[in-house]
């Protein structure tokens, strides 16, 4: 294989050139058009008169008045309104599509066809069209319920995971599934632009929250397919992993990750009880999983008797994975700590929280901050699906 050319700073962004008519709203499908803009892509995102509807979701407030909700998922995108309930909103939506490269909606099945904007209207229209439908429950028996977060996460499965064993089935507290839809969303998109460069053809995708969600069960999804084993609320514990899990030291939790027996051994030498390492309960994994009771039981008094910043520290050097359970706050000073890029101060003062992708020759690009409804780029926009050539920079 021939090496790959240096990196070089006048290389193009992955994805410049690429248009994406963004006609979702609330998270998955916002979130991923909007990654796909970090990486270079023109986004229009198109809002009905009342916008989106994030844009009221609050508190928090922006020092300006907008809802951060809306803020975080909406960076590097032009807005403009368009109604499809008016006719000439219509044909300006058909031409945006006409000229897109991508197609991102989560409408209910059936509503864009009601518009004259469905599948088989915009392909013939725009055979190259990469086109993404986010669903809640897909587009088959289940295309007429509605799909929210909290629901999927309720009748999908997660929340009967999440909480501790005697306490009630609890959601994860973030809009997690919407997140985990928004990124299959954005792998299929960039598949299926990939395979258009050799067929030279579009192809529909479609991810549903539902599905996202049971494929991002991962191990205990396979726990039940494989071996019968239907999942239940540990709280902090690991199901097949010990110990895996949050102890409370002198002055506040910690959380260990213990993957190996030799990652349990270094723990039980700083902890001062290296004979649990040899104890028969305790030498192996799955031993530790059986016995896990008793193994807490001797690992709470060590860890109480410590001051938590010392031992998290004390226990990394060693090579136990170990840290503090943190806040908000207090997560971004960890990454801010470790150098690690979090935070994207934009124009007007907005702070946006940065992309984890790190390209060293095309690196993310933070152009626009999320965009105001009705704002300053709704006359350019307009004008452009009217007929200019170009539009503004």
């Amino acid at each position: 294989m021939p090496a790959d050319p240096p990196p070089s700073p006048t290389r193009s962004p992955p994805l410049e050139g690429i248009l994406v008519a963004d006609f979702s709203r609330v998270l998955a499908g916002p979130l991923a058009a909007m990654v796909l803009g970090d990486l270079g892509a023109e986004v229009i995102k198109v809002e009905r008169p009342q916008g989106d509807d994030t844009r009221s979701w609050g508190p928090p407030w922006a020092p300006d008045g907008t809802s951060t909700y809306f803020q975080s998922v909406n960076r590097n995108k032009r807005s403009v309104v368009l109604d499809l309930t008016d006719a000439g909103d219509r044909e300006l939506a058909a031409t945006l599509i006409g000229r897109a490269d991508v197609l991102i909606e989560n409408f209910r099945p059936g509503t864009l066809e009601r518009f004259g904007l469905g599948e088989g209207a915009v392909r013939a229209s725009n055979p190259r069209l990469v086109s993404c439908s986010l669903t809640g429950f897909g587009s088959g028996e289940g295309a007429a319920l509605p799909g929210y977060d909290l629901l999927i996460q309720a009748v999908g499965g997660l929340m009967s995971l999440t909480g501790q064993p005697d306490g009630p089935p609890t959601k994860v507290g973030v809009a997690l599934v919407d997140v985990i839809a928004g990124l299959f969303a954005c792998v299929a998109i960039l598949a299926a632009l990939a395979e258009r460069e050799r067929s030279g053809l579009g192809q529909r995708a479609e991810v549903s929250l539902l599905g996202a969600l049971l494929a991002a069960l991962v191990n205990q999804a396979s726990g039940f397919l494989g071996a019968g084993a239907v999942p239940k609320r540990l709280g902090n514990r690991h199901p097949s992993i010990a110990p895996y899990e949050s102890f409370a030291a002198a002055d506040g939790d910690l959380v260990v990750a213990v993957g190996n027996d030799r990652q349990f051994r270094s723990l039980c030498q700083e902890l001062g009880c290296a004979t649990l390492a040899d104890d028969v309960r305790f030498a192996t994994n799955a031993a530790r999983v059986e016995h896990h009771a008793e193994l807490v039981a001797a690992l709470a008094p060590p860890f109480a008797a410590r001051p938590g910043a010392a031992l998290a520290a004390a226990l990394n050097a060693t090579g136990v994975p170990c840290g503090a359970v943190n806040d908000v706050r207090g997560a971004f000073a960890l990454a801010a700590s470790l150098g690690l890029p979090s935070i994207v101060e934009m124009a007007q003062g907005a702070r946006q929280v940065a992309s984890p992708i790190a390209l060293d020759a095309t690196p993310v690009a933070y152009r626009r901050i999320p965009p105001a409804l009705r704002g300053g780029d709704e006359a350019a926009v307009r004008a452009w699906l009217r007929g200019d050539d170009r539009m503004p920079g």
